[in-house]
């Protein structure tokens, strides 16, 4: 390194998931400058000790427009679609700012627990009409010091079914919407959905992220209308689908060939484990399906994959803090991963989440942005077996959060 490169910031002693040994990644205008061991120069230093470096996680499926709904409802929800029909009686009320005082609640919480990317998917229907659109356009303004927020509208309750809900769809694209998403299960003719889903992604050149074939029922899927659309625009690498549960109820011969499916075509598959577990399964007397699809075992036949939150604290799922490490452990727990695996689930909250939406500045790289989270811990290995306390994190080189390690307090003797 030329001893006259200028540094605003210098992380000592940090390690990274692919440096065996300490570095030091030195930060210039927000951005990565250099890693490599004992940069000599005279800046701002932040000594590690070790400690673990992550380019934060990424949030690749959260609703934030209809979370932190405790309380307004009766949560005793056994299906998906009592779910749904219980935010749809109370969105017809939302305002703005009930929607801005919500979603920035999750956000808060998010940022603390190191996630830096995040795509919400914001209803737009006739009920809810903009209005959650507007606040969730507000909350990326106003939360873009600590997180890039990247916005996907979507019909939750139907489209060709739902007069109106076309033209909402439109005005938000017309607006900033960043992707378009949509709910075919719940529409009349789900096939013409996925259809008008596509075009209108075409129309505006954004990515394609559908909620798709959540339940256990394997007979039937629109997996395949998905795959044929997507070769049929060319859109390989530009669209995913969030849930699908149908795939964890399939036969080994038959998810190997809808897992060749997915690869060849280009779709990428989320899997929202908190919800997944929480709706599938429920009318089982015993011995009841985890409703779980094994993301990483996809990951490994060729298949584009992420794990994500989903839903926090209403009808969908009555919990949540916005964690994707936490969501990460569970995930391994309830997928049986071993610990040869504990890093693929780690790349199932970070690098491959960046893949699916198509980050092409993510990562610890010189040249990307210093959006950087610290772990007490050493591994990625160790970040999912021991849920280590977040640190501190940095966006764009500038430090956004802290947190205090506990102390303990033994008796004097």
């Amino acid at each position: 390194m030329n001893a006259k490169t200028a540094f605003d910031l210098i992380f000592r002693n940090a390690r990274t998931r692919t440096s065996p040994t300490p570095v030091d990644i030195g930060v210039s205008g927000g951005r990565i400058a250099a890693i490599e061991p004992k940069l000599a120069c005279e800046a701002v230093e932040i000594e590690l000790g070790g400690k673990l470096v992550l380019p934060g996680f990424v949030d690749t499926h959260i609703h934030l427009d209809k979370a932190c709904l405790l309380g307004r409802c009766g949560h005793d929800h056994s299906t998906v679609a009592e779910a749904i029909a219980a935010v749809a009686a109370m969105k017809r009320d939302f305002t703005v700012e009930d929607v801005y005082a919500r979603g920035a609640r999750v956000i808060e919480r998010a940022i603390v627990h190191g996630t830096t990317r995040m795509r919400t998917h914001v209803e737009i229907d006739p009920r809810i009409a903009l209005r959650g659109f507007e606040a969730v356009k507000a909350l990326k303004r106003d939360y873009a010091w600590a997180i890039d927020l990247s916005i996907c509208v979507f019909p939750q309750e139907g489209l060709t079914n739902d007069p109106g809900a076309e033209e909402l769809l439109i005005a938000a694209l017309r607006d900033g919407g960043d992707a378009i998403g949509g709910c075919p299960y719940m529409d009349t003719d789900p096939n013409a959905q996925i259809e008008k889903l596509f075009d209108l992604a075409q129309q505006f050149d954004v990515d394609v992220d559908l909620h798709l074939d959540f339940d256990l029922d394997p007979s039937w899927w629109h997996m395949e209308e998905v795959c044929r659309q997507t070769e049929r625009r060319n859109y390989h690498g530009r669209v995913a689908i969030g849930h699908a549960t149908k795939l964890s109820a399939l036969p080994p011969e038959s998810l190997k060939a809808a897992t060749a499916r997915l690869a060849q075509s280009g779709v990428a598959v989320t899997v929202l484990p908190a919800t997944d577990l929480y709706l599938m399964g429920r009318d089982a007397t015993h011995n009841a399906p985890r409703g779980l699809t094994v993301a990483h075992k996809l990951v490994e036949n060729g298949v584009l994959c992420s794990v994500a939150t989903n839903n926090v604290l209403n009808p969908f799922t009555p919990f949540g803090d916005a964690s994707l490490l936490r969501m990460a452990n569970f995930y391994a727990n309830v997928a049986h991963a071993g610990i040869s695996e504990f890093d693929a689930c780690l790349d199932l909250v970070t690098e491959l989440p960046a893949r699916l939406m198509n980050l092409r500045d993510y990562g610890i790289a010189p040249g990307n942005p210093a959006d950087l989270i610290v772990l007490d811990t050493d591994t990625g290995a160790n970040a999912i077996a021991e849920m280590p306390d977040m640190l501190m994190g940095f966006k764009n080189g500038r430090q956004v959060f802290a947190r205090q390690q506990p102390t303990l307090f033994p008796p004097r003797a």
